[in-house]
């Protein structure tokens, strides 16, 4: 929701969930999508094993619920907090977490 020109708006309790082609076995809500900003949540429906995945953009993860481990080459395991650059390749290894 934008109230107010440049002012985007959600609730981490949304019911307004699609499913997220770039990471398989998840769903996203989006908050913003302009100005070179891709902003939201991801949750995790199933799990099948690890998931390999390069973001085209910067991704910050913020694991509300459950549990996830994400592999970042060359880097130590990411699991509460993180933010990666473009173009690292990932492996998310998620217990049902909520992303975001």
């Amino acid at each position: 929701m934008e109230p107010h020109p440049g002012v985007f708006c959600s609730n981490v309790r949304t019911g307004e969930w699609e499913p997220d082609p770039e990471v398989p076995g998840s769903e996203m809500h989006e908050l913003v999508h302009a100005d070179g900003v891709w902003a939201g949540l991801t949750r995790f429906t199933t799990v099948e094993g690890p998931s390999p995945w390069t973001p085209s953009q910067r991704e910050t993860i913020h694991v509300l619920e459950g549990e996830v481990t994400i592999e970042i080459a060359g880097a130590p395991d990411a699991r509460e907090l993180a933010h990666m650059a473009a173009g690292s390749p990932l492996i998310s290894r998620p217990e049902l977490a909520s992303v975001r």
